[in-house]
C-alpha cells in the first residue's frame, strides 16, 4: 500500500452505513413490538440474559408540524418514551434540559468530526478513519431521536447484569472510542515519506555522455 493511500472512503462507509442501521433498527423494532394499548413490549432473544424492550408513551402528543409529526409516527402511532440523557442513560433525570445540552454536544462533536476526516494525515490512517466513521454514526444517529422525538429510542436490554438500555447508535460510540483508544495507543504512526536532499542532488556530478 502506498504512503499516499487515502481510507476515507471507509469513513464514509461506516459513518453512512451506521447511520442506516441505527435509525432502522429503531424505526423496525418500535413498530415491531408494538401493539394498541400496551406501554411496553419484551421479546426475549437470549432468555435470562438479553432482550429486545420498548416502551411507549400514549400521554405525549406528536408535533403539530406535519413532517415531523410523520417521522415521530411513522413505526407506531404512540410515541416512544425516550431516555433524554446521554449514554447509558447519563442525565437523564434532567429530560429536557438534559436533552437540549447533549443535542449541542452531538452538532459540535460532529462538525469536529467532519472537520477531522478532511485532514489529510487522517485520510491516511486507515484505523482513524473506522473509529472516525463509527463514532459520527452514532453521534448523528442519537441526535436525529434528540431533535425528533425530544430524547434517544433505546430497545437493547442485557437485563441479567441490569445493564441500561442501549441502541445501535450507542454501539457505534463505544466501538468507535475502543478504536480511537487503539489506534492512539497500539497502531504505530506512519512515517513519513522520505524527501530527497537537493544538495545531494546539486553535489552529484552527471553522468559522462555517451560518446558515437
Amino acid at each position: 500500500m502506498g504512503p499516499h493511500r487515502s481510507y476515507r472512503w471507509l469513513f464514509v462507509a461506516l459513518a453512512v452505513a451506521g447511520l442506516a442501521l441505527d435509525l432502522g433498527s429503531k424505526y423496525g423494532m418500535f413498530r415491531w413490538m408494538y401493539a394498541p394499548g400496551a406501554l411496553r413490549a419484551d421479546r426475549e432473544v437470549v432468555p435470562g440474559w438479553f432482550r429486545f424492550t420498548a416502551e411507549y408513551d400514549p400521554g405525549k402528543a406528536p408535533s403539530d408540524v406535519a413532517w415531523v409529526k410523520a417521522l415521530q409516527t411513522w413505526s407506531a402511532p404512540e410515541l416512544p418514551r425516550v431516555n433524554h440523557g446521554a449514554l447509558f442513560g447519563l442525565g437523564n433525570d434532567h429530560k429536557s434540559d438534559a436533552n437540549r445540552v447533549f443535542a449541542g454536544i452531538s452538532i459540535a462533536a460532529a462538525t469536529a468530526i467532519l472537520v477531522w476526516s478532511l485532514r489529510k494525515s487522517t485520510a491516511q490512517d486507515r484505523w482513524l478513519c473506522a473509529a472516525l466513521g463509527l463514532i459520527l454514526a452514532g453521534t448523528v444517529g442519537n441526535l436525529f431521536d434528540r431533535l425528533v422525538f425530544g430524547g434517544v429510542r433505546d430497545f437493547l436490554y442485557f437485563y441479567r447484569v441490569e445493564w441500561p438500555v442501549f441502541n445501535v447508535a450507542d454501539c457505534g460510540l463505544v466501538c468507535g472510542a475502543i478504536l480511537l483508544l487503539f489506534q492512539a495507543l497500539v497502531v504505530p504512526a506512519p512515517k513519513p515519506a522520505a524527501k530527497a536532499d537537493p544538495g545531494l542532488a546539486a553535489a552529484t556530478p552527471a553522468d559522462p555522455p555517451v560518446s558515437a
